[in-house]
């Protein structure tokens, strides 16, 4: 008895089979390439199906009870109706259609001035061709290859092309005005429901995005524990019983699969800038060797910022000099660790639980130095799940089928070390990091 969790990340396919017990099985990983022209940012979908079957053939299918999907948060591509792809992967932080925004606020004041962001996935829909397509985000995709049908989506990843959480229907009345037609976009369901089977009978079950997937591998269900994903970029997930609000479009919030609210963000930086400022840099030996220094980088991964503000002509930018690795790897680290601090100062202005610990996962936990930073800097516990793995969340969600997915965590998710803050915030220097993005404008 198992369940395999697939995670469609923007670098490789991840696959995880788990028991019951949350005993890792079997893994296995795949890469993916992406095509990056300035701010447009597409993948091959075909690539993806591709990696799948090479994960899950790796992994192997026998006496697999269940599978569910991850992907990034807005990413979509369209199909023809019988679900074939007629146009490559637009991805979560393309930002080719930010000028639609305007359009599409304007068609629905009251549901999008505070939350429709230039990158999300329905200002890029505006500008394609729908006539004969169908709306399909990258779990979806996938899907539909496992069980051989077109499939509906979840409610997480609907989220970014307008589907309206609270009365749990696409905006019909907003969409008229956008000239969208309906029978484009799929049906939804809620995490958990079973999508179909694929050809050995193994139900496929409706997932959720990459950030909710490894908040539910992080274990972080309960108000006031918070999980922290950090990778290419920086997202944040949290739980509230009420629905929380932001007036200025940086915090959005899923469904809870067993109810209430997963407010967070998704920023633009992240660790994927380590790669383009120090490329082929060993970063293993350059984490034993950091150490706090005088000088921060602003670590966008690209033009504009997301979360914990919306700023689409944020840039990256260095505060000090920077006259080493050690040193250009210690400031990035910082700024990540101070975008980080300034999303949990946010979240908690809006009426979030203050956060009195936070679940640490994604690639850049494999930095020693970096944990115990974030401890630092954020002042609280920080927690290091032993399996800290999206692919892990939707191999969860998988076996909880959609019932009791906080009780099915607390049976499968292990807490492999707890690291104290020591003290060490580095307060003035966040000071002026602040100090300097306000001077800048991003702030608002």
């Amino acid at each position: 008895m198992g369940w395999i969790g697939l995670d469609l990340g923007t670098q490789s396919v991840r696959g995880v089979l788990a028991d019951a017990k949350g005993q890792v099985l079997s893994r296995a990983v795949r890469p993916l390439t992406s095509h990056r022209d300035g701010v447009r940012h597409e993948q091959d979908p075909r690539e993806w199906l591709t990696a799948v079957d090479a994960v899950l053939a790796e992994i192997g299918t026998r006496d697999v009870d269940g599978i569910a999907i991850c992907s990034t948060s807005g990413t979509f591509l369209l199909t023809d109706s019988s679900g074939r792809p007629v146009t490559p992967a637009l991805m979560y932080d393309d930002a080719r259609a930010a000028a639609r925004r305007e359009q599409i606020v304007n068609a629905d004041p009251d549901r999008w001035a505070t939350s429709m962001q230039p990158t999300w996935a329905l200002p890029k829909i505006l500008d394609l061709d729908l006539t004969g397509r169908r709306v399909a985000h990258s779990a979806d995709f996938v899907a539909a290859h496992l069980v051989g049908h077109p499939v509906a989506t979840d409610t997480s990843h609907a989220l970014k092309t307008g589907y309206d959480l609270v009365a749990e229907s696409w905006p019909a009345a907003a969409f008229g005005k956008l000239g969208l037609p309906l029978d484009a976009f799929p049906d939804v369901v809620r995490p958990g429901a079973e999508l179909g089977r694929t050809s050995d009978g193994i139900p496929v079950y409706a997932g959720m995005t990459d950030g909710c997937a490894a908040q539910i591998a992080a274990g972080a269900l309960a108000p006031g524990a918070w999980n922290s994903v950090l990778g290419t970029t920086l997202v944040l997930k949290g739980v509230s019983a009420d629905l929380i609000t932001d007036p200025t479009g940086a915090v959005y919030s899923h469904r809870h699969p067993d109810g209430g609210w997963l407010p967070g963000g998704a920023s633009s930086s992240g660790a994927g800038v380590l790669t383009e400022l120090l490329p082929g840099a060993d970063l293993d030996a350059l984490d034993h060797a950091a150490y706090p220094v005088d000088a921060v980088v602003y670590p966008l991964t690209t033009t504009g910022e997301r979360f914990p503000f919306v700023a689409p002509q944020a840039e990256r930018f260095t505060l000090g000099s920077t006259p080493d690795e050690v040193y250009t790897y210690s400031a990035i680290l910082q700024g990540v660790a101070f975008v980080e601090r300034l999303a949990f100062e946010h979240l908690e202005r809006l009426g979030a639980e203050p956060v009195r610990s936070v679940s640490l996962t994604g690639g850049a936990t494999r930095g020693a130095y970096w944990n115990q930073l974030r401890a630092d800097v954020l002042g609280v516990p920080v927690e290091l799940p032993a399996v800290p793995d999206p692919a892990y969340g939707m191999a969860i969600l998988a076996a909880s089928g959609g019932t009791d997915l906080a009780g099915t965590a607390r049976r499968m998710v292990r807490v492999d070390r707890v690291l104290e803050p020591r003290g060490e915030r580095l307060d003035d220097l966040y000071g002026e990091f602040v100090a300097e993005l306000d001077r800048r404008g991003y702030r608002g």
